[in-house]
């Protein structure tokens, strides 16, 4: 039997992006070993191109970097990539390079780009997609579906799940914003009762979860203490509603081949818009209205076919 080739997947704890680079990872049946990385002054707030010897000039924390050198690197944003590129440099080329995202340098430092289309990405080494690759498989689900399936096995259906992200660069999530949809989940009910469960993410602001809770009284929502309950949701409610900031969140919703609906915010740029106008395109997902319908659509599998890809471009 072969031995399974060692990824060194690079962390720079942020959770969506940790999602991407060990869903790839894990679907290319690698052996991933996570390595965090540092980034300090200055070299955190300049292009990566600019870090000099970036394997020497980790923050503290950082992991370390030396041989034996694994055969793939694996990462996801700007914060890692010099890190990436040095590694490869370092073991003479063996390295594979991959990289989840827009690298933010030159493409022929890597092997190979796994890129959201909506970043207009071209290249011989680039692989684009409709939105984030992910962790969510159907073996999650089916694990997450019997944890939970007890707990929420006698509550009204439908069952309609929330998940919230928060306010960013581009968008803002606020009491304001929880407000508005409080009144559409409350028409939802209205027309076809069932239960609201509402999963916070940590970048949701406590003011929105308060007003939901107020206004929502009947409403299930994960206390943040408990474990977990996104892959319940995804496994066994009927409907679910995904708040506009999140590219990780709306890729993953789809995943499941349910009904998908995506709340409006104040804000957003061209790229959240064209990646929405997508997704919609293919059927995943509607604006979020109060309504509710069932429609079907093939499920958005991006990891694996990206997988598939790879593993064809590279041999394995």
């Amino acid at each position: 039997m072969c031995a399974r080739r060692i990824a060194w997947v690079l962390s720079n704890d942020i959770v969506g992006m940790d999602n991407q680079s060990f869903g790839l990872a894990e679907a290319l049946g690698l052996d991933c070993v996570k390595k965090r990385v540092v980034a300090s002054a200055p070299w955190r707030y300049l292009p990566p191109n600019l870090w000099l010897s970036p394997l020497r000039f980790l923050g503290e924390g950082s992991d370390s970097f030396v041989p034996p050198w694994p055969d793939v690197v694996i990462g996801t944003g700007r914060l890692n990539t010099a890190v990436a590129v040095a590694i490869k440099r370092a073991s003479s080329g063996r390295t594979v390079n991959i990289r989840v995202q827009h690298p933010q340098m030159s493409l022929r430092e890597f092997d190979i780009i796994a890129a959201p289309q909506h970043d207009d990405l071209q290249g011989e080494n680039v692989f684009s997609t409709l939105g984030a690759v992910n962790r969510v498989t159907q073996a999650r689900l089916d694990d997450a579906s019997q944890k939970f399936a007890a707990e929420y096995a006698n509550l009204p259906r439908p069952l309609i799940g929330v998940l919230l992200g928060g306010s960013n660069r581009k968008y803002t999530l606020d009491a304001g914003f929880a407000e508005h949809l409080a009144d559409q989940l409350e028409q939802s009910q209205q027309q076809h009762g069932g239960t609201v469960l509402i999963t916070p993410s940590r970048r949701t602001d406590a003011a929105v979860v308060e007003v939901l809770r107020q206004r929502l009284p009947d409403a299930k929502i994960w206390d943040g203490v408990s474990e977990n309950p996104y892959y319940a949701y995804l496994a066994l409610v009927d409907y679910l509603v995904v708040t506009a900031d999140s590219v990780n969140m709306a890729s993953e919703a789809s995943f499941t081949g349910k009904p998908v609906y995506v709340a409006g915010l104040t804000g957003g740029t061209n790229k959240f818009e064209d990646f929405h106008r997508s997704l919609q395109a293919r059927g995943c997902t509607r604006p979020f209205t109060g309504e509710l319908a069932h429609w079907q659509y093939q499920p958005l599998d991006e990891t694996r076919r990206v997988a598939d890809e790879i593993k064809h471009r590279l041999g394995w």
